[in-house]
């Protein structure tokens, strides 16, 4: 495998893309065929009568749509030791875990070589048409990668969030050399068990090879923004570590401390650059195109929840390219960015066809269903007539369903993406937002991208007195009467109580949902309330998920706080310092 890697030839990886895309219908029937061949032995698909079958047909009869809820009791009977073939053919014996920050705890998913595999092919297959656009050469790679705690399940299996998994994976390093991509820090700072002190390393060793680094990446780039915040904070400190070859005593953990040893020695030279840069940069702009001059791109997921961190990155990037990363979730990947010129609000994903088998259900049909009936308006669709990939048309929106090589049958993802067009006979998606993360007291509907554009709205009257949001986040409140929205904001400064309560009334206006505008109108829905939070709230939001075994790397900031993330809530409401409410309407 290793040796295959080190002589991969990418242009092969393009045109091998290009022809599977090219046939894509007979690639997905192809895929599901092998699916269900190898699985056919699966309890879970014997319970449903499929019998063997292998054709569409007889999978779309048998296999009904699911969540996670459906399939949660299957995954559980997996994780507490019982090895029979359940969902897969093959016993599983790794187990994901999502972030948790949508539903307040982390889900486990199954995980196993397959989509290991899936998701190396999406690196090299990205990497591939990036590398044809921004040509690296030999040197390393600036990765805010951290892998959290792994640990057994009741009965035995491995179990991490499937960043953890995959950095694990003998696959990724040989994937990473042949994409001359090798991290600058050493495995025991990427495995450390704490983020703060791994953070530090990561920076301490991009400076050390700060003329090698020819990108900076991390999965989000959220990790990015906040690699840089701290920066800002820690610059000094770091500039001695490198001045006196001698590594901070805030650094504690044995096995970081010897293996950064083997890198950090005496450089008055390179530590009197680096102050230079920094002393001299306004207000950090281009910091990371000052530290690290034959970079050639910024590389990180920019889009969704990350969206509103990009100016920032923007910021401190100056003018190196930002470049969005691939498209997937905990459950597996989903498709590449093969047009990395694009910038990252116009990033657009093609969906490999052989690395799953994909359905996809009109958005219109849900819409219709929620205007009947206001009980399922925040649930997913009731009767769905899913559509295959090839079927889809371009300028529509859809859910997307996936049947995975590790157990997942006509799954419910609850994305929602956009058809752009099409790269050959594969649907190039633009992602949208989560189904289920929408702030609703009644008819009102408003979803994380609503929720995105009303903040970027009311952020632009800060500019006045130079100040930014750091973070945000959301929540419906019911405790009084009629129901309202409250929106915590984070910013790096103090503003005025003018701006803000400007800010407050350009919040509830930029929420233009016919729902919601009508019903503030005749006060069914009360008030929008503007919550000002404390600077270091968020970074609070990020600790108490770490503890609770989440990784930096597969962090995403909640943006809405529903009933089942009591605790965010209360560290939010702990941290309130001013709150003021909208008198837009």
């Amino acid at each position: 495998m290793l040796d295959r890697m080190e002589s991969m030839n990418f242009d092969v990886v393009i045109d091998e893309f290009e022809a599977m895309t090219t046939d894509a219908k007979r690639v997905q029937e192809e895929t599901l065929k092998k699916i269900l061949e190898e699985n056919a032995e699966a309890e879970y698909l014997q319970n449903l009568g499929l019998k063997g079958k292998t054709d569409l047909e007889s999978f779309k009869t048998h296999v009904p749509l699911v969540t996670h809820k459906e399939l949660e009791p299957y995954i559980q009977r997996i994780a507490d030791g019982d090895s029979s073939p359940i969902l897969t053919g093959k016993p599983i014996t790794t187990i994901s875990l999502s972030s948790g920050t949508t539903q307040g705890r982390p889900k486990y998913v199954p995980f196993n070589d397959e989509l290991v595999e899936s998701t190396m092919q999406i690196y090299r297959t990205s990497f591939a048409f990036r590398n044809r656009e921004y040509r690296i050469g030999s040197g390393k790679a600036l990765q805010f990668i951290y892998s959290s705690r792994q640990f057994k399940t009741k009965g035995g299996l491995a179990a991490g969030t499937a960043t953890t998994n995959v950095f694990r994976s003998a696959q990724f390093k040989s994937t990473m050399r042949a994409m001359q991509s090798l991290c600058c820090s050493p495995d025991e700072v990427i495995f450390g068990p704490d983020f703060h002190q791994s953070l530090y390393c990561h920076l301490l060793c991009g400076l050390i090879s700060c003329n090698e680094v020819q990108f900076v990446s991390s999965t989000f780039a959220h990790s990015i923004v906040h690699a840089f915040r701290t920066f800002e904070s820690v610059w000094q400190e770091l500039c001695s570590d490198i001045r006196h070859g001698d590594l901070n005593s805030q650094v504690t953990v044995p096995s970081i401390r010897a293996a950064m040893s083997k890198l950090l020695k005496p450089d008055p030279e390179l530590a009197a650059l680096i102050y230079s840069k920094c002393s001299r940069l306004d207000n950090w702009y281009g910091v990371i195109r000052e530290l690290f001059p034959n970079a050639k791109y910024i590389y990180g997921i920019m889009t969704g929840s990350m969206e509103p961190y990009v100016k920032k990155l923007r910021h401190y990037a100056g003018d190196l390219p930002l470049l969005s990363a691939d498209y997937g979730s905990s459950e597996g990947w989903i498709g590449a960015n093969v047009n990395p010129k694009l910038p990252p609000e116009l990033a657009s994903f093609a969906v490999l066809p052989n690395i799953g088998y994909f359905e996809f259900i009109p958005l219109r049909e849900m819409t219709e269903i929620s205007r009947q009936d206001k009980e399922s308006s925040t649930l997913l669709c009731v009767d769905p007539k899913p559509v295959g990939l090839t079927e889809v048309k371009a300028g529509e929106e859809y859910e997307i369903i996936v049947t995975n090589f590790a157990g997942l049958y006509r799954y419910r993802l609850g994305d929602v993406v956009k058809v752009i067009g099409f790269h050959n006979s594969t649907p190039e998606l633009q992602f949208i937002c989560r189904r289920n993360l929408l702030l609703t007291v009644n008819i009102d509907k408003n979803t994380e991208k609503d929720l995105q554009l009303a903040v970027e709205a009311a952020a632009k009257l800060l500019v006045k007195e130079t100040l930014e949001v750091v973070d945000f986040t959301s929540h419906v409140d019911f405790s009084t009467d009629p129901g309202h929205y409250v929106i915590f904001w984070e910013m790096n400064g103090q503003a005025s109580e003018e701006i803000l309560r400007e800010c407050c009334n350009c919040l509830d206006r930029s929420f233009i949902d016919a729902g919601y505008v009508g019903a503030r109108k005749v006060g069914a829905i009360g008030a929008l309330e503007l919550r000002v939070v404390r600077r270091g709230t968020f970074q609070k939001i990020l600790d108490y998920y770490l503890g609770l075994g989440a990784a930096v790397s597969q962090f995403k900031t909640p943006r809405c706080i529903g009933p089942n993330n009591s605790m965010v809530l209360q560290i939010l409401c702990g941290e309130v310092a001013n709150s003021y409410f909208s008198t837009a309407f």
